[in-house]
């Protein structure tokens, strides 16, 4: 049986899916704890052993593809000139190459902000500023403060072009850099393509520093891309097709995990009501938020500043819990697993409060504004209120026995009425976790990665 061996290393599991390439079909799957601290090789092999155990075929694997989040995955530090213009198209450039966006900042940098960007943990900057043409003075600024800092992680270069020979002086001998397309080189027109192919690749190089991971390498065919980018590449399949497979149309994804939540969303989101104008930067079709205050275990303690006790009250009777207790148990104790029903009951009401606030940040909002000729109604960011699809997938709304309440969480309410978040859309849910492993197989065969997604995203009415 010839199969195509997909594998995630995650920054909590390990996960590896076998594609039976005849049939179109998962002939099997396994998991095992990310080893990151230790040697990723282990919980690999970990994997693959219970993978195997659920197979007695021959297997003939034509290629092995990996995506990575392991070591906390990709993290970047974005820089632009104006927060609402460059600073922003820096921000979306890296998220979108599946990245986790540690800080952003604008005009020029200063020496405290130097040693925040030193002391961030970032595995790279992406430096912007100024549409081609336009201004280079703090571009130049930031490159020079940069080149002063002893900073040794990559600098991707992606603003005014005019800059770029000045800029590579000022690096030359001192920083590894990468030139590449602005990301901004019109005013309110992004291109972040350019950039985002430039921070894969050199993340893909920089990804065997995680301990374990060259003994891996020698044992797969590439490591292709960060996890989220794949689950990226995997929505805009789902959603827009391929050349023989017509796609479902216009989604959003709502990934709950340990450290973060994020949402992909695929569509133009322009106003659904002709009376409303649009303003701010341009909306990618395919845009990621994270949400790196938001997550199950890994920044459970930060959930309650997020959102507050009342966001909880919505979802769960407060009186019966300390709630800070309970997420300082679950940030100390990354591995827990909720078994009683009272556990269960309070991780669901966790998942159903970052649902909520992911997606009131993820969805744009409109507003009306007063001038000489009357309101005027904008909006800013998408308007997702006419989305037709949500696909729900991580460990707590997977192995949740009504994912649906949890996804319910992320709808439009008159609380909030300026936001443009999703009305009545379809719940769909990734029952098998297979949408990073899809992501893969679209740079195998596209055509087969679409119908398999179409197989495999199940409806949550269902379940």
């Amino acid at each position: 049986m010839k199969c195509y061996l997909f594998i995630d290393f995650g920054s909590t599991y390990t996960k590896v899916t076998l594609v039976d390439i005849e049939k179109e079909e998962i002939h099997a799957t396994g998991k095992s704890y990310t080893t990151v601290e230790t040697d990723v090789t282990i919980g690999y092999k970990n994997a693959l052993e219970k993978l195997y155990k659920k197979t007695d075929k021959e297997i003939d694997i034509v290629k092995k593809l990996a995506c990575s989040s392991a070591a906390g995955g990709l993290k970047i530090v974005a820089i632009g000139l104006v927060p609402e213009l460059t600073a922003e198209a820096a921000k979306r450039a890296a998220l979108g190459a599946g990245a986790r966006v540690m800080n952003t900042y604008s005009h020029n940098l200063n020496k405290s902000e130097i040693e925040e960007i030193k002391a961030s943990d970032a595995d790279m900057v992406l430096l912007a500023g100024g549409t081609d043409g336009g201004n280079h003075i703090c571009i130049n600024h930031n490159a020079q403060m940069i080149a002063n800092s002893g900073i040794s992680i990559p600098v991707v270069i992606a603003g005014n072009k005019s800059c770029n020979d000045e800029i590579e002086e000022i690096f030359k001998g001192k920083i590894e850099y990468h030139v590449t397309e602005n990301v901004m080189p019109k005013l309110n027109q992004i291109n972040v393509e350019p950039a985002r192919e430039t921070i894969r690749s050199i993340f893909m190089k920089q990804i065997v520093n995680a301990k374990g991971m060259e003994n891996v390498e020698d044992d797969i065919s590439e490591i292709l891309m960060p996890t989220p980018a794949s689950v990226l590449n995997a929505a805009e399949a789902l959603s827009k097709g391929s050349e023989d497979e017509k796609g479902i149309g216009d989604l959003a994804i709502l990934d709950i995990g340990g450290a973060t939540t994020d949402i992909h969303s695929i569509g133009e989101g322009s106003p659904s009501k002709a009376s409303v104008v649009l303003r701010g930067l341009e909306e990618p079709i395919a845009k990621r938020t994270v949400e790196g205050d938001l997550g199950m275990r890994y920044s459970a303690h930060s959930i309650l500043e997020a959102a507050g006790k009342n966001m909880f009250r919505k979802y769960i009777d407060i009186k019966e819990y300390g709630l800070e207790e309970e997420l300082e148990n679950r940030y100390n104790n990354t591995s827990f697993i909720p078994e009683t029903e009272r556990d269960i009951k309070f991780d669901e009401a966790m998942a159903k409060v970052c649902t909520d606030l992911a997606m009131s940040r993820h969805a744009g909002i409109v507003e009306s504004i007063y001038s000489p000729l009357g309101a005027t109604f904008v909006q800013t960011g998408k308007d997702l209120m006419e989305l037709p699809f949500v696909i729900g997938t991580g460990g707590v709304i997977v192995n949740s026995k009504s994912p649906s309440e949890i996804l319910n969480a992320l709808l439009f309410s008159i609380e909030d009425p300026n936001s443009l978040k999703p009305r009545n859309p379809k719940f769909l849910i990734d029952k098998d976790y297979i949408l990073s492993a899809m992501g893969l197989l679209t740079k195998v065969d596209r055509n087969m990665a679409v119908r398999m997604l179409k197989k495999y995203i199940v409806d949550c009415e269902g379940i």
